[in-house]
């Protein structure tokens, strides 16, 4: 019961600090580490042992398939080459890099311990980032850039992660048999993700009731997972390639309820995800710091501190290099297209590491004697996850604001011209409207006034004058509805059903009006229909 209790308290000190994290404009992530890193010196603290294999499946699945359905393939192909530096070579050089480190620092510690150590560490979490730079609206393709690293870095590094966990604990390792084992698993995960993908949406396109389309899209995404894992694919491939082809495949085949259900349940269940992996892994430093005898500290410090500047240094220099390259293959083809540097020294600092580099951590297996140095391994990811979430997380903003880099308006064009294509395809039908009725005169008003907000001539960051005046007409008048619903019920002329349904109907009123007042943001926000639907 102790247990449960903690975590029931400390899932609510989450939701505060994520609470405050938003109104600071800070990463929760930063936040959380701390109080990870608080219960690892709670002498009372418990301890609790996760099995390893639960681990990934647990917190990856849901957190990576979260991700991967918002990304844009036509934006990743258009930024292949600086995605793939980033997710493939970057990573293999701070693989790499950390390995090196921990051997010079640690010799007694193995190869294969070393490479698990880099491939740990190696994969920054860019949703963090996202989460900073969305509200200070950097360039749109810095943030494409930053969300394609973070989907298939995790595949490189977990790939090697597997490799060499499997060679520390067996002994044994094949060069041979690694590029075969990886066209296998790469792609048959991308033909399986494809296939799931569409059987999911033909199987659950039946399922009408919205609690348990939710509950499906849960079932099905471990599901895929634990699929992918039993037969040998990839799972981070498969799950990217699942959840991007439903993004693709599932528009329009559900209503705005089962949409707002599934986008409020998947940010909470991310949000507690989150939330408990840093308690576990808070959890476990706990029985390390009951193990390490006293002089064995400035070992694990020293392994610590050289594995956190390796991963910094690692990605400063690397984008430092791949940017100056760029320019010089550019500089005379193309010298308005050159890269920057101030947005190449933001991303150089968006190395955030997170959930991927804990779970992998915690999905180490347990006994020393299977893994040797297993301690120190799961100590030196969380200097890395602590020191690049707090340092790098707490600065990113006033660095932002120092480059001066902003929005160069992509996504805003686009969202006009989609408004304005909408717009007309609704008066197309009303005008085929035969005969032509009130309702239809009132409906081709409302899309008249949006398609003339959608054509203005003002800047893309400018509310149109008919736009604010249609959207606070809206407003004031969802405003009025409410407050007559309330009264309705409190007067006991509507009962809690009616009550339940109207008030359904209003919030999707209030959505298209709060969509013209607020200023949409650089990135739309997380779109999580369909994941499983």
């Amino acid at each position: 019961m102790s247990i449960f209790e903690l975590v029931i308290g400390l899932l609510f000190l989450g939701a505060l600090l994520a609470l405050w994290s938003n109104r600071m404009g800070l990463p929760y992530p930063a936040l959380l580490a701390l109080v990870g890193a608080l219960l690892a010196l709670v002498p009372a603290t418990p301890t609790i042992d996760l099995d390893p294999e639960l681990a990934l499946a647990l917190f990856v699945a849901p957190t990576l398939l979260d991700a991967a359905y918002d990304a844009s393939p036509r934006d990743l192909r258009r930024h292949l080459v600086p995605v793939v530096s980033l997710a493939v070579v970057m990573v293999v050089l701070t693989v790499a890099a950390v390995a090196i480190a921990a051997r010079i620092v640690v010799p007694g510690m193995g190869w294969a311990a070393a490479i698990a150590l880099g491939a740990i560490v190696a994969p920054p979490d860019a949703s963090a980032a996202a989460a900073v730079l969305r509200r200070l609206e950097p360039p749109h393709n810095l943030l494409v850039i930053l969300e394609g690293e973070s989907l298939f870095n995790d595949a490189t590094s977990l790939l090697i992660y597997r490799a060499a966990v499997g060679a520390a604990v067996t002994g044994a390792f094949s060069g041979w048999s690694v590029m075969p084992m990886l066209l296998v698993t790469c792609g048959g995960g991308v033909v399986a993700g494809y296939g799931l993908a569409r059987l999911q949406i033909w199987l659950f396109s039946r399922v009408d009731d919205i609690a348990i389309s939710v509950l499906l899209q849960f079932l099905g995404t471990f599901a895929v997972w634990m699929l992918a894992e039993r037969v040998g694919l990839s799972a981070i491939i498969t799950m990217v390639t699942f959840a991007m082809t439903l993004a693709q495949r599932v528009a329009g085949r559900r209503g705005a309820r089962h949409r707002i259900a599934s986008y409020a349940v998947w940010e909470v269940a991310v949000l507690v995800l989150n939330v408990l992996a840093f308690i576990l892994i808070g959890l476990q430093l706990r029985g390390i710091v009951s193990r390490v005898h006293d002089g064995e500290w400035r070992a694990y410090a020293l392994c610590g501190g050289t594995v956190c500047l390796a991963v910094i240094v690692v990605r400063l220099l690397w984008i430092a290099c791949h940017t100056a390259l760029g320019r010089w293959r550019l500089r005379r083809s193309s010298p308005a297209t050159l890269p920057n540097f101030g947005a190449a020294l933001l991303s150089s600092w968006c190395g955030m590491r997170g959930i991927v580099t804990i779970a992998a951590a915690l999905a180490l297996p347990e006994s020393s004697s299977a893994f040797p140095h297993r301690d120190l391994i799961v100590f030196c990811a969380f200097c890395v996850v602590l020191t690049t979430l707090v340092v790098q997380g707490l600065t990113l903003r006033p660095l932002m604001r120092w480059l001066g880099l902003h929005d160069d308006g992509t996504v805003e064009r686009e969202i006009q011209l989609a408004r304005a294509e909408t717009a007309r395809a609704a008066l197309r039908v009303l005008e085929a409207q035969q005969p032509r009725s009130r309702a239809v005169d009132i409906l081709a008003g409302e899309h008249q006034a949006r398609l003339r907000a959608a054509e203005s001539a003002e800047p893309p960051d400018a509310t149109t004058e008919d736009g604010a005046a249609l959207a606070a007409l809206q407003l004031q008048t969802v405003a009025a509805q409410r407050a007559k619903l309330t009264e309705l019920r409190a007067g006991h002329l509507v009962g809690d059903d009616a009550f339940h349904v109207v008030e359904a109907e209003i919030d999707l009123v209030e959505l298209t009006a709060d969509s013209r007042v607020r200023p949409v943001p650089s990135a739309p926000p997380s779109t999580k229909d369909g994941r499983a639907s």
